[in-house]
């Protein structure tokens, strides 16, 4: 009888030592992860809600910001040619470029996935051209892209074709920054990849002792079980076709006619060429928006043809 209250006392002189090293712990975890905090409130929160302010101001980065109110976003939608211009030429090139990104990473993958011979040193080839640095990789297109000593129209000279003049035309510049951008597929190809490793080969077994072939296999079967990964790479694609800048910055410089005059690259001139940061802040959170819908939009539509195994898949059965 006596044991019971000498254990609740026991407890109770416990607590506050026990709850001293949790504050403790949790100082240490706060004090480890404050470089990142004060960064992130600094380098990134800070001015991420500068912005927003400024796009409602009248500001050189010199003088004082003059508030305007919408006057900058009026001018942008009503008054300026070059900003819906330029967000013609991003629209042209994610419309082109992302679908083909996705075709051709889904094809290669589909090729290394067979067990060809020498596979590991295709998978490095293939994933090089991402790391390379955008400007070295521009340098590089630019040589390619030459009319008259490019290897590119050197090919087609070989078949009597003859090339056009690519990035000095404005009807082929954008085509040739569409194929530029083909080139650096290597993490798209490679989460292809990984979404192809993870398909069950007991469906491609069953599938062709039905006497299904390649392509039906491909379709009925490859295609649903990896649209998780699809999807994720024509999110990434969308978001990142439309902060296309390098390319067009180093290769022509929004040229010839301002016909790769592309939206991030016409917000850099306004923000550093011209010095109005104000309007820039406004072009930038213009962008922000239409990532955003875009976005949105995909995801509710992902419902329709993208399958989790532990969503809608679960139950589906692959026609084969």
């Amino acid at each position: 009888m006596a044991l019971a209250p000498a254990r609740a006392a026991t407890d109770h002189r416990t607590l506050p030592a026990t709850r001293w090293k949790a504050i403790k712990s949790e100082a240490w975890g706060l004090g480890l992860a404050s470089p990142w905090i004060v960064g992130f409130l600094l380098f990134t929160l800070g001015p991420f809600l500068a912005s927003l302010y400024f796009g409602f101001t009248n500001y050189d980065a010199i003088r004082p910001p003059v508030w305007i109110g919408l006057g900058n976003y009026q001018r942008m939608l009503f008054e300026d040619k070059h900003f819906w211009l330029s967000f013609n030429n991003t629209l042209y090139y994610t419309v082109f470029s992302v679908p083909l990104r996705l075709a051709l990473a889904l094809f290669i993958a589909v090729l290394l996935n067979q067990g060809l011979p020498g596979q590991n040193l295709l998978r490095t080839a293939y994933y090089m051209p991402s790391v390379v640095s955008g400007v070295a990789a521009s340098m590089l297109w630019l040589w390619l892209f030459d009319p008259t000593i490019g290897l590119i129209n050197t090919f087609l000279s070989w078949f009597g074709i003859n090339g056009p003049a690519w990035l000095m035309d404005p009807h082929w510049s954008k085509p040739a920054l569409v194929l530029m951008s083909m080139w650096g597929i290597g993490p798209q190809m490679v989460i292809f990849l990984a979404g192809l490793q993870g398909v069950p080969q007991e469906l491609y077994e069953a599938a062709e002792v039905d006497g299904s072939g390649w392509l039906r296999r491909i379709r009925h079967i490859t295609i649903p079980l990896i649209t998780p990964s699809i999807f994720f790479n024509s999110v990434m694609g969308v978001i990142g076709s439309f902060q296309v800048f390098t390319a067009a910055y180093v290769m022509t410089a929004g040229g010839p006619a301002n016909s790769t005059l592309f939206y991030v690259l016409y917000l850099f001139w306004n923000a550093f060429s011209y010095f109005r940061m104000g309007y820039a802040s406004a072009l930038a959170w213009v962008l922000f928006f239409v990532i955003s819908v875009l976005t949105v939009i995909q995801f509710r539509m992902a419902g329709r043809w993208v399958y989790y195994e532990a969503g809608p898949v679960a139950g589906r059965q692959v026609a084969v």
